[in-house]
């Protein structure tokens, strides 16, 4: 071996090259006939394809974001309702580590229950002591429809304070448009909001704000379940619109496209997060350039996704919420905020919040993940998929643009029922367990641990608007939310009853046999909250070494238990011999439903003997669950 560190790198000169045709021939040998394109293809909701095998692409143009070596704002968000307590909270964080603020106002796309009034005095509270002209102390509004005093407070707070408005260090949020979408009404038509929002931009920009002023907030499609094309191609849309409407109250266009800036949530699909940032900036480049203008930096806020969220076994939302900051610092963000993982359950106490800001703290500090500019580039999927999002997005963005723009695209419902059918393949995906939620529907534990919130009420009333203008509004979605109901309806059962909605697994053979189907079946129904009543099977023993199930003591057991329904448990083999001798002998003895775990080889026989539900990988697993509850809590017949 030589001594040149040249020759100690080419790890792979004593290998013959290899071709992807050579692979492709040897994947196809395995797949035996099965269609490449069905079995190692993935595909996103959004309709983008994902391979299975990359090349690397070393000259990819970078996505501009971050300078190489600058880390990103780290933003804590303040939407406790009190304003001491929100006041005390924000200089907590700036104490320990926080580089920024995100200002949650009621009401707004991100309030998720909790938020800060509008009034002046409130927010001079809340801000009290914040260095709003330091440069190391960033301010985030998420406005909602209330930014227009919002901003009016920003501003009569920076004069009362002394600190010059070019001095400050603040991200007015206005959006209109997402709160329209949002609150599926607005109190004027679009071309009179446009006109006041140009003209109140100009008036801040005139008073010495140096911006930016407006968001095109990318959480409005993603919390209604949108796919990263639709959320893509709502904010370019808005964006736009924002552009047109600052051109048209006389501010300049270069000028004009500073003073907006983009936020997009960042979930838990790592690869997907990244071309998304990475994509915008592209993407709005391009539209620079339509405006004749050179493309400059984008601002780009991500802030981790609502959607993804869980109030059951909330500590799984940190380890979700780890990959999505990191996706977001590899994609270019150039602040990112985390959503604290007991949020799902009430106003977060300061456990909850430290957690969500050492998320990015160690992942800056001791990971050094903002030490490389778009480090991912060149990489085979990062590239493709940046790609294949930017073209999705940019068709989807013209058919907006051809149908009036963002506000008529929402008037028309047209961006409403594309997110409703991407939002429906995810819940049923989801009700199949084709998505996994780790600790709500997969791997469940009903005997989880408690989390401290702040004994805080959530708001829950809609802000009180004038509307000229209404529309469908934008939902706002937990994917877990199916499965949460069945929970929660199995903790009322408990607190009534004193004991959890359960089920008596019917273990048939020996545990060879059973065990595979009865852990499943268990599983199952615990996402539901039902608790599965298992056993070590009652085989008896024959003289040729084989087993038969004692249906006596199977009977008997299943009569302990105090159960209502029952699961068959067991192998193929097993169910052909004994499955429905067991499923007659349960049911004289009471048992009011049984399902059988797995797929039915002889349905009509099985439904004569009384086995009408069956449970296997892929069946709707939520339409199920909802059926036992029933049959539980409905009078015996």
């Amino acid at each position: 071996m030589s001594d040149t560190p040249a020759d100690n790198l080419a790890l792979a000169a004593d290998f013959p090259p290899a071709s992807r045709t050579q692979w492709l021939d040897l994947v196809e040998r395995l797949l035996k006939g099965a269609p490449f394109d069905r079995r190692l293809v993935a595909r996103t909701y959004g309709g983008l394809t994902i391979q299975p095998l990359y090349g690397g692409n070393p000259r990819a143009r970078a996505s501009a974001g971050r300078m190489p070596g600058a880390d990103w704002q780290i933003l804590q968000r303040i939407d406790h309702p009190e304003p001491a307590a929100a006041n005390a909270e924000a200089l907590h964080d700036r104490d320990n580590g926080a580089t920024g603020l995100s200002l949650v106002l009621a009401g707004s796309v991100g309030a998720y229950g909790y938020g800060v009034a509008a009034g002046e005095a409130t927010i001079v509270r809340t801000l009290e002591r914040i260095p709003l002209d330091a440069a190391s102390m960033a301010l985030e509004l998420d406005s909602g429809p209330q930014g227009e005093e919002v901003a009016r407070s920003i501003a009569a707070l920076l004069r009362a304070s002394g600190v010059p408005a070019g001095a400050a260090h603040i991200r007015l949020g206005l959006d209109p448009l997402g709160a329209m979408a949002t609150s599926g009404a607005a109190p004027r038509p679009w071309s009179e909001t446009a006109t006041r929002f140009g003209r109140n931009i100009a008036d801040l920009a005139g008073a010495g704000f140096k911006g930016p002023f407006a968001v095109a907030d990318g959480r409005t499609v993603h919390n209604a379940g949108g796919s990263e094309t639709q959320e893509l191609g709502f904010v370019l849309a808005v964006a736009a619109s924002y552009l047109r409407a600052l051109e048209a109250s006389g501010i300049a266009l270069d000028e004009a496209r500073a003073m907006i800036f983009f936020r997009l949530a960042a979930d838990a699909d790592l690869f997907l997060t990244i071309a998304k940032l990475r994509a915008l900036r592209r993407l709005w480049g391009r539209v620079e350039e339509a405006c004749g203008l050179r493309p400059a930096p984008a601002f780009i806020a991500a802030e981790t996704a609502w959607r993804m969220m869980t109030r059951r076994d909330p500590y799984v939302n940190m380890l979700r919420a780890t990959v999505a900051v990191f996706a977001a610092g590899l994609g270019g963000a150039d602040a990112i905020t985390v959503l604290p993982f007991t949020l799902p359950r009430g106003l977060p106490d300061r456990f909850a919040r430290r957690i969500a800001r050492n998320t990015q703290l160690v992942l800056l500090a001791e990971s050094h993940l903002g030490k490389v500019a778009d480090a991912t580039a060149g990489a085979g999927v990062i590239e493709d998929l940046t790609d294949q999002l930017g073209r999705s997005a940019w068709t989807l963005f013209q058919e907006i643009e051809r149908s009036g723009g963002a506000a008529a695209a929402l008037e028309q419902g047209l961006i409403q029922n594309l997110v409703a059918a991407v939002r429906s393949e995810r819940e049923a995906a989801l009700a199949r367990r084709a998505d996994t939620l780790t600790g709500t529907s997969d791997f469940v534990d009903l005997d989880e641990p408690t989390v401290a919130v702040l004994g805080v009420a959530s708001i829950t009333e809609p802000l009180a608007t004038t509307a000229t203008v209404t529309l469908e509004a934008l939902p706002r979605i937990r994917l877990a939310e199916p499965f949460e109901h069945l929970r929660d309806a199995a903790d009322r059962m408990l607190a009534e009853t004193g004991s959890r909605p359960t089920i008596f697994l019917a273990n048939l053979g020996v545990p060879a046999d059973f065990s595979p189907r009865a852990t499943f079946a268990r599983n199952f129904f615990a996402a539901g909250g039902i608790t599965a009543v298992t056993n070590d099977g009652f085989a008896l023993p024959l003289p040729a070494g084989e087993a038969k199930t004692d249906l006596t003591a199977l009977v008997t057991a299943f009569k302990s238990a105090g159960a209502a329904l029952v699961c068959l448990c067991g192998s193929d083999e097993v169910y052909a011999r004994e499955a429905i001798a067991a499923a007659h002998a349960l049911a004289q003895a009471g048992a009011r439903h049984l399902y059988y775990a797995g797929r039915p080889a002889r349905q009509a026989e099985l439904a004569a003997a009384g086995i009408t539900s069956f449970i296997y990988a892929g069946c709707n697993a939520v339409a199920v669950l909802r059926a036992a509850h029933e049959q539980i809590t409905s009078p015996a017949r």
